[in-house]
């Protein structure tokens, strides 16, 4: 009954009262997902003596964890809105044989993609701009993480299945789980194990090994709608291309977000030294907060979205972007306000030495200013996405 509940909601139920019940957990979880990194920095920021340097070092492993949030997004965003197309035709067969290769693909590239990290490594962060002093901390913390990057992976990805079918509470649920383990395990580790940055990575790839568990024993149970089976994990070549296609565009995003992040730690390495780069991985974090509130709402409204089109009902597809896209301008003009006017108060949360919050505040006034246009982006593009519009 719990089921056929929700399917129908998508397809009749008020699209701002969805909108809320699909986007507020939706954006809980995208918050508390950044609390894995967040709580990582700010506590590594402020390890006695050596805090800023290791903050900077921490901040070289930037591009990596993009990239790997990047393939992540690849499979689950080109997988999970096509997912919900065919719910909304009534074909959960094809659904599920979605979902079925998107867990094969999420666990052959994080495979081969933590074999090629852990193989070059060293030279990747000194190109990203690592120093004699950063280089330590860089890579201790970037080892551990690649070797748990198909925990990241499932769990990112996966999640998307259990959104885009109406389960946004189980999904906020998936990452309060891990948050939850990582601000329990991040000051043990850190602190009192004496395992510094190595033991933030570690921290992190518990939670997230928690969280992907989770994740996978529902997509298995009984409440979902689709489900993982042995059957259907066999490669498809007439479903993983669409997929991969559909993907392409919030891959190349993140990607691109990541190339751009290694172009600014290089150069700011050679003409600004290790505290401007720390100075960009504070402002880096504080962008991403709110790049994933924005994320987080145009994700819950992507299940409408797609059943809605997927059933024939353009209508409830127009009102739903409108909506969307409403909301989303407003709420990144009032973001972007907030970081103009009180830009050191963001930039306190991760440091407090005099000469790194002087630099990331100067730079944080420059780097937010066209923040205002981030809704526009996100809304825009997530419902190309959520049409299946490759």
């Amino acid at each position: 009954m719990e089921k056929e509940t929700e399917k129908q909601n998508l397809g009749s139920g008020s699209i701002p009262g969805l909108m809320i019940k699909l986007a507020v957990p939706t954006i809980i979880a995208q918050l508390v997902n950044l609390l894995y990194n967040l709580v990582d920095r700010i506590y590594i920021g402020h390890i006695r003596e050596v805090g800023d340097i290791a903050l900077t070092g921490l901040g070289l492993c930037f591009p990596v964890l993009m990239m790997v949030t990047a393939f992540a997004m690849l499979i689950g965003s080109g997988g999970a809105p096509r997912a919900a197309i065919y719910m909304g035709k009534g074909d959960n067969e094809t659904a599920e044989r979605i979902l079925g290769n998107s867990v094969t693909s999420l666990i052959v590239i994080s495979v081969v993609l933590t074999i090629f990290l852990e193989a070059v490594a060293e030279p990747i962060l000194w190109m990203f701009g690592a120093s004699e002093k950063t280089l330590p901390f860089a890579l201790g913390y970037m080892r551990i993480y690649v070797a748990g990057s198909i925990f990241v992976m499932m769990t990112l990805g996966l999640n998307m299945f259990i959104t885009t079918q109406g389960f946004a509470k189980i999904s906020m649920k998936t990452v309060l789980i891990g948050a939850i383990c990582n601000i329990i395990l991040d000051p043990l580790f850190i602190f009192a194990f004496h395992m510094g940055v190595k033991g933030a990575a570690l921290a992190t790839i518990t939670a997230q090994a928690v969280s992907a568990v989770w994740v996978v024993r529902f997509l298995c149970g009984r409440r979902t709608k689709l489900r993982i089976q042995r059957r259907l994990l066999r490669l498809d070549a007439k479903v993983l291309p669409p997929v991969l296609a559909l993907g392409l565009s919030p891959f190349i995003m993140q990607s691109t977000e990541s190339l751009v992040n290694i172009a600014f730690n290089s150069s700011l390495k050679t003409y600004g030294g290790d505290p401007a780069v720390g100075a960009m991985t504070i402002c880096s974090s504080i962008m991403q907060v709110f790049s994933l509130l924005f994320q987080g709402l145009s994700q819950g409204a992507q299940p409408i979205v797609g059943y809605n089109y997927g059933a024939g009902q353009l209508d409830r597809v127009k009102r739903t972007f409108r909506l969307l896209f409403f909301s989303s301008l407003c709420f990144s003009c009032a973001a972007c306000a907030a970081l103009e006017l009180f830009p050191g108060l963001f930039v306190s949360l991760f440091n407090d030495k005099p000469e790194l919050v002087e630099i990331a505040v100067w730079a944080l006034h420059i780097y937010a200013a066209g923040m205002f246009m981030l809704g526009v982006q996100f809304s825009c593009q997530q419902t190309f996405v959520a049409l299946g519009q490759t």
